[in-house]
């Protein structure tokens, strides 16, 4: 009979996997929908970039379509790499991309699936920075998932109530109480707001930002 770690691991491949997978049959089925009602490849376009999302939100954001596209196709790429690789590696590390930018935050086993994991993502095509957040051991429990689950839930929910921030653009992931922000902020002034709710929710150790500012230099050009 299966004990509780075997069953959330389970239950996280599966989410993860569907998540992946609903993405983008989301953003098929909507680019379908636009072609039929304004016709054109542009809507299409729109429309995946969105992943399910109207065209007017994807317009919002300040990456580029092509550019919110391609983070999608590298998103996809590490996923599928990390799979062949491991089951347990596909599990365990969450990636998040923007602008060719890859944070990777989770648990692994040892420093050298780290390093396996690192490498991984720098092999990936279009990959411009790797931030590694992977810490080197497995202490979290079930417990600690819900809690981390609903810290995630309470910030996005507190960003999408504050009119002075570009929800969009932002992206939350919570990992035994460390909230880490990732996205393009607006001016500083938008991220100190960001940064601010998240260290203000119950449950939160620290906040680590790998949020760059609208103007940074280091953004695509």
């Amino acid at each position: 009979m299966p004990n509780r770690r075997e069953g959330y691991d389970a239950g996280a491949r599966k989410m993860k996997r569907d998540g992946l997978m609903n993405a983008w049959a989301g953003a098929i089925l909507l680019c379908a929908a636009l072609i039929a009602v304004a016709g054109g490849l542009g809507s299409c376009v729109s429309a995946i970039v969105g992943a399910g999302t109207t065209v007017g939100v994807a317009a919002v954001q300040e990456r580029s379509m092509g550019q919110a596209l391609d983070d999608a196709t590298i998103l996809t790429l590490i996923n599928q790499r990390l799979l062949e690789k491991s089951e347990n590696l596909f599990i365990k590390v969450d990636v998040e991309v923007v602008e060719g930018r890859v944070l990777l935050t989770g648990n692994v086993r040892n420093p050298e699936d780290r390093i396996a994991v690192a490498r991984t993502a720098w092999q990936t095509k279009g990959v411009r920075e790797v931030l590694n957040e992977l810490e080197i051991n497995d202490r979290s429990t079930l417990r600690d998932y819900a809690k981390d689950v609903w810290i995630t839930a309470q910030l996005k929910f507190k960003l999408l109530g504050d009119k002075n921030v570009l929800t969009i653009n932002y992206t939350v992931d919570t990992l035994n109480g460390v909230v880490f922000l990732f996205g393009i902020a607006q001016d500083k002034k938008e991220l100190d707001r960001a940064t601010s709710h998240a260290r203000n929710i119950k449950g939160v150790v620290k906040v680590i930002s790998h949020v760059v500012l609208k103007d940074d230099p280091k953004r695509a050009s």
